[in-house]
């Protein structure tokens, strides 16, 4: 695979070194970059060697700028007479097929040219690209220039433009590949990517985390623990059972009793009689007494009792 590159970091001569054909024109080197010189009309540089093949592409930084045409070219032969060719003119990016000197336009992108724009053409088959700055602003598919492997400059002879920073390589094909499976390790990043990534199998370790996370939770089951209380509580009590204890009486309390067996003591007798039994003395004990059957009297019938 053919590349080419010249960064113009040279003393000023008109000499552009062994790199370089100068195919029509004076070019020279001028405070580090090329200029197309200052003699007017359309001037033409190629790269001394040749592509590997015509599917390579160009670029070139646009140091100083002017209304009027400058540009860089791919796929070309020895003197430009065909290949493709992105030139600014002041106005607008315009994307030529040029075939036996015959320059037709296949796409443009309206913008003037700005110092430092970088400007590069590149022809892969019938695929026809053209980029600013990296960005691509014409892709057309065109077939009238099959062949050619010659990349150089193509420029209005003026001291207000300047190029800097030439460089061309063979671009090879690509083939339509498989779904991949990738494995990445973590990289330290030193600015900031953006690609367009094809579908992947990727495996990745955790990173830490430099910010806050948000995230859904499922429900959780909370347990709580006990707290103490720093102030008095209320609370509603159901009803209770009532259990009394005597209390001491300070008054004077009445009862009703119930029926009462009487219990009478005999009474001592102050007369005489003929009921059978003892005398006893007053106040002699009551267990002293003796009951006695009744006697059979000692007279018979018709005798008069004494």
């Amino acid at each position: 695979m053919a590349t080419f590159t010249d960064d113009f970091n040279r003393l000023d001569s008109t000499d552009l070194g062994p790199g370089w054909v100068q195919v029509s024109g004076f070019w020279s080197i001028a405070s580090q970059q090329l200029s197309p010189g200052s003699d007017g009309g359309t001037i033409i540089l190629r790269a001394a060697g040749a592509m590997d093949s015509g599917d390579h592409s160009a670029q070139v930084t646009i140091a100083a700028t002017t209304a009027a045409s400058h540009g860089v070219w791919c796929r070309g032969n020895s003197n430009i007479s065909s290949g493709y060719l992105w030139r600014n003119d002041g106005a607008s990016w315009d994307l030529f097929s040029v075939v036996s000197g015959t320059f037709t336009v296949i796409g443009s992108y309206a913008a003037a040219a700005a110092p430092g724009d970088v400007a590069k053409v590149q022809a892969v088959g019938s695929t026809i690209k053209a980029f600013v700055n990296g960005i691509e602003r014409v892709s057309v598919v065109n077939t009238a220039v099959v062949s050619g492997a010659s990349v150089g400059l193509r420029s209005t002879s003026s001291a207000a433009i300047r190029f800097d920073d030439f460089a061309a390589a063979d671009v090879t094909a690509g083939v339509a590949l498989g779904v991949a499976a990738e494995t990445d390790g973590a990289q330290s990043l030193t600015g900031s990517k953006a690609a367009a990534l094809s579908v992947t199998l990727e495996a990745g370790g955790a990173q830490p985390l430099l910010g806050a996370k948000t995230s859904l939770l499922l429900t959780a089951t909370a347990a709580e623990a006990a707290q103490a209380l720093t102030a008095s509580t209320s609370h509603s009590l159901t009803t209770a059972e009532n259990s009394e204890t005597a209390q001491p009486l300070t008054g004077t309390k009445t009862t009703i009793l119930g029926v009462a067996v009487e219990t009478s003591t005999a009474r001592p007798l102050t007369a005489a009689g003929g009921d059978g039994i003892d005398r006893v003395t007053a106040g002699t004990p009551h267990s002293l007494w003796t009951a006695r059957r009744p006697r059979t009297p000692a007279w018979s019938a018709g005798t008069p009792r004494t």
